[in-house]
């Protein structure tokens, strides 16, 4: 399923042990290079620190309650996991980052983003387009399987989308499903020589 990450945002982060609410997220730990949701920092009276980490791979699942957690005993500190460390030093963030195409052109900037909750994976940027460019649209999709490049400045993407094959067509006005590929036509059999 997907959902916009920032639905994700002030989501409870519920006990198995003790059915109750821990803690609530704050903001993703996204990783810059595969755009997956590692970690979120998470805050509550529950907590001994302020704010903690619940990592995704701690979770049970994400489901209309909110985050599902065995115990209290799942959070994190900052320094207690390295990569988690790693990440948050870089203090990477996709909400305002700049999104520009190969030649440098300017996008827009990122207004929210899509996420698959099986893998909490980034699948969907919303990009918010710039003043004179929202008068002809006012936000774009970007597909993940678009994006060439992530640095400290922007996001560059591809800005063309990949024009499907020419296919012939066997008869005139003969509709031609693009969706389906041709199979190669069984050797025929000439009824006449029978």
């Amino acid at each position: 399923m997907l959902l916009l990450g920032s639905r994700l945002r002030q989501t409870p982060v519920m006990s198995l042990q003790t059915g109750g609410e821990l803690a609530r997220t704050i903001n993703p730990v996204i990783d810059p290079a595969t755009l997956d949701i590692v970690a979120y920092t998470a805050d509550g009276p529950l907590l001994s620190e302020h704010p903690m980490l619940i990592r995704i791979a701690d979770t049970r699942e994400l489901s209309d309650i909110g985050l599902i957690v065995d115990s209290i005993d799942e959070f994190v500190a900052s320094n207690d996991v390295i990569k988690l460390k790693e990440l948050l030093d870089l203090g990477f963030r996709l909400d305002g980052m700049k999104v520009t195409d190969e030649k440098r052109r300017s996008l827009g900037k990122i207004s929210d983003y899509n996420v698959d909750t099986t893998t909490f994976t980034v699948v969907q940027l919303t990009v918010k387009r710039p003043l004179m460019q929202r008068f002809h649209d006012t936000e774009l999709l970007v597909h993940r399987s678009q994006i060439i490049e992530i640095n400290d400045e922007a996001i560059v993407i591809h800005s063309q989308a990949k024009v499907p094959e020419h296919t012939a067509l066997t008869a005139p006005g003969a509709y031609v499903n693009p969706f389906r590929k041709e199979k190669p036509a069984a050797e025929s059999i000439d009824l006449s020589e029978r």
